[in-house]
């Protein structure tokens, strides 16, 4: 379990990565996206976050124990200076992951981040084993080949990236399919993502589209048992821990939310807890170039009293969960979007246990 004891004499614990969400656009126009970015028919960024910024953000993190950052967005590779952000990653030795829905990957592109990034991580978007189902839910046309033709260029550099999947009632046909096909094209793994009842999502719903928990709980069994009993490929299925099967929770080693250690950068240079802050402001805690980081780190009143512990905060049936300690309700982000309240129960949970179908045996 990762340590979140305080390593600073003001009580703040290290800051161990950024979550950069380098644009505030996208090239595709997702029907569940959290964010709701901007869509970017020509190739624009919708804003993005300068590079003067993003330089400062990372010198100021560095005394606070910044040790890594993931890239995403909107859709990071549309950042104009994607590659001097690469650069300077790799000049301050730090560790990269990369979230990206794969259409903008290129040979020169994928050689550049195998022989000149320190690139450990890269997932790329993928909610169809077909083009129909993936670009109808992408947006645009043509993005399913692209994603495709992405993963095989990270391939060819022998990156073997991860690929997402959002489940809803019009691609959950296609699961076992799409395991085949990230198999076919050489990825490393596949996760299987819950669309969160927020941003788009919420229109998603409204159209029927989102999946009941009683049909993510099937579904869930399914992927960690049989599923994953006859796939060679490594396959992850993002519900709480309280649903883990023991295999699962047994493969884990050790586990617990990254809360207390990441902060994200938005693309207006906004210091947040993560890309909800484009939702909440009450979840932006000051501004890179005009706050410092550390001070922001170490003082702001709600990081601090997240430090006061989650796990002991939590409330409904998340607050009765024997992984509650590791989980810290699953999203507490999410959970303040939908409840106004950091230590609200996960959707997830509560609606399982309204129902009498959350695992008693999980329960203190």
């Amino acid at each position: 379990m990762a340590d979140h004891k305080p390593l600073f004499p003001d009580g703040a614990p290290s800051l161990d990565q950024y979550y950069m969400y380098l644009t505030a656009g996208c090239n595709l126009a997702c029907q569940h996206c959290y964010i709701s970015p901007i869509y970017q028919a020509n190739g624009g960024t919708g804003g993005h976050l300068s590079y003067d910024l993003f330089e400062m953000a990372i010198e100021e993190g560095l005394p606070l124990g910044l040790g890594s950052v993931k890239l995403t967005g909107g859709e990071p590779l549309l950042h104009p200076d994607f590659l001097r952000i690469i650069d300077f990653i790799r000049e301050k030795n730090l560790g990269l992951s990369i979230e990206t829905n794969g259409t903008l990957m290129t040979p020169e592109i994928a050689r550049y981040l195998k022989e000149k990034s320190t690139l450990g991580f890269i997932s790329v978007s993928l909610d169809g084993a077909n083009a129909k189902t993936h670009d109808i839910f992408r947006g645009v046309k043509g993005s399913f080949e692209k994603a495709c033709q992405g993963i095989r260029h990270l391939v060819e550099v022998e990156y073997h990236p991860q690929v997402i999947m959002s489940l809803h009632a019009d691609n959950i046909d296609e699961i076992l399919p799409l395991v085949r096909l990230a198999k076919e094209l050489k990825a490393g793994s596949v996760k299987f993502n819950l669309v969160q009842p927020s941003g788009r999502g919420k229109t998603l719903a409204k159209k029927g589209k989102v999946l009941t928990i009683q049909r993510l709980i099937e579904i869930g069994k399914w992927v960690e048992g049989e599923l994953q009993d006859s796939s060679s490929i490594s396959l992850h299925y993002s519900w709480p821990m309280a649903f883990y099967n023991t295999k699962a929770l047994l493969n884990l080693e050790s586990y617990t939310c990254s809360i207390y250690h990441i902060l994200g950068l938005l693309s207006g240079g906004q210091l947040a807890m993560c890309g909800v802050g484009t939702q909440m402001p009450d979840l932006v805690y000051g501004m890179v170039g005009k706050d410092r980081v550390a001070d922001v780190w170490k003082s702001n009143p709600l990081l601090n009293e997240l430090r006061k512990g989650v796990a002991d905060n939590l409330e409904g049936v998340c607050g009765n969960c024997l992984f509650r300690g590791q989980c810290l309700g699953t999203c507490i982000a999410e959970n303040y979007l939908m409840n106004g309240n950091l230590f609200a129960p996960f959707w997830f949970c509560r609606e399982a246990y309204e129902k009498d179908i959350f695992p008693l045996s999980r329960l203190v």
